[in-house]
């Protein structure tokens, strides 16, 4: 099973999640989505996968902290995703996407062992 990461290349979170993946030998690869941003039906997908745009978010970022009032409230899915195309980083992270299309984030040790069936 193929295994793309979507993430931030300096975001320690996604650094512990390919350490995981090689440590437990994982083929994946790795695309920094600030780099290489998703399409807006890529984002639309990973949110109704993640229980819709509000699951996909991190609203506990610094980033979304200091957005302005009227952008943490967007009214469509256009605006969602032209929001998540300006500021990727608040995309929660890492998505994870298999290829039979599961799409998961974040990471835990236990999360990732049963996702991959180790351990």
């Amino acid at each position: 099973m193929a295994t793309t990461l979507y993430g931030l290349k300096n975001c320690d979170t996604c650094k512990k999640a390919r350490k995981w993946l090689d440590r437990f030998g994982v083929a994946h690869g790795f695309v920094d989505y600030r780099d290489t941003p998703q399409p807006p039906d890529v984002l639309a997908g990973w949110a109704q996968q993640a229980g819709g745009w509000d699951a996909l978010v991190n609203r506990s970022s610094t980033t979304w902290r200091t957005l302005p009032a009227n952008r943490k409230a967007p009214g469509s899915d256009a605006e969602w995703k032209l929001l998540l195309r300006e500021y990727p980083q608040l995309i929660r992270r890492p998505v994870v996407v298999t290829d039979d299309g599961v799409v998961t984030q974040g990471f835990t040790d236990n999360g990732f062992k049963k996702r991959f069936g180790v351990g």
